[in-house]
């Protein structure tokens, strides 16, 4: 066997079909990236259809099969409309990466109640419905399967960088959902797992006036991050794959940090 089969076993995605939400922008269309180089056809799920689009014709000259499924993932009706569009375009869906997120921002004694109920909604409403349409499928064909949801460092401690209590409190919310998913589903041969990235320079951080973060959150960040940087494109891709791959099927429950440091101090 050579290094390049040995490899393809452990970790190739080949006939497979992956759903990722939020895919969009930032860590979702990272993540879709990175299913499509390991061989997985890709479904995508956000409510931009023309950013899906463009990231369709990406992938496709990868060599694989992509389908554009448009979709708000805080309407169940939506979520299910999308699962059926890419299943019958790709076919069974064998793996689901969750990236949709939002970070409203505002000092926890001012934080408006509508602010809350968005973060709710985005981040762990919609994480958990994800989770239960495309489960309930996984468990009914009997097959197994892979569900990855996008967590936070800030699911670990609190940020002292951003005023942003609700995306705190729904990613450490978001932790204990993957665990109790991990458990119920062990028997199914389900997996479920999350990755805690730390600061990357995504919509969601980059100041639009500047193209880049501002200075002087870029130098916050630094502070609260061993390597002294933000993330870099790419640097999520190898552990999405590692917990979407074959050889990973004994590891779930699992919240695995991508954050140079941040949660080791």
């Amino acid at each position: 066997m050579s290094a390049a089969s040995g490899l393809g076993e452990l970790f190739g995605l080949r006939g497979k079909v992956a759903l990722v939400a939020g895919a969009s922008s930032g860590i979702g269309a990272e993540a879709a990236r990175a299913l499509a180089k390991a061989g997985a056809e890709v479904g995508l799920v956000a409510r931009r259809e023309e950013r899906l689009e463009e990231l369709k014709r990406e992938l496709e000259k990868l060599g694989v099969r992509a389908c554009a499924a448009p979709g708000d993932v805080t309407v169940r009706a939506e979520i299910q409309a999308a699962v059926e569009r890419v299943e019958g375009a790709l076919g069974p869906i064998g793996i689901l990466v969750n990236s949709a997120g939002i970070a409203p921002l505002g000092r926890a004694e001012k934080h408006a109640r509508e602010k809350w109920d968005a973060a709710v909604s985005v981040n762990l409403t919609a994480a958990f419905e994800l989770s239960q349409v495309v489960g309930e499928r996984m468990i009914e064909r009997g097959a197994g399967g892979r569900i990855i949801h996008v967590s936070s460092v800030m699911g670990a401690g609190a940020n002292a960088v951003h005023r942003a209590v609700g995306y705190t409190a729904t990613k450490h919310a978001m932790n204990g959902l993957v665990r109790q998913l991990a458990i119920e589903w062990a028997r199914h041969g389900i997996t479920v797992n999350a990755v805690a990235p730390a600061y990357f320079p995504t919509e969601m951080t980059i100041d639009p006036s500047l193209g880049d973060v501002a200075e002087d959150q870029k130098q916050r960040m630094q502070r609260s991050t061993p390597m002294e940087r933000l993330g870099r494109a790419g640097e999520l891709e190898t552990a999405i794959l590692f917990l979407a791959a074959p050889g990973s099927s004994y590891v779930t429950g699992a919240i695995v940090p991508v954050d140079g440091g941040w949660t080791a101090w």
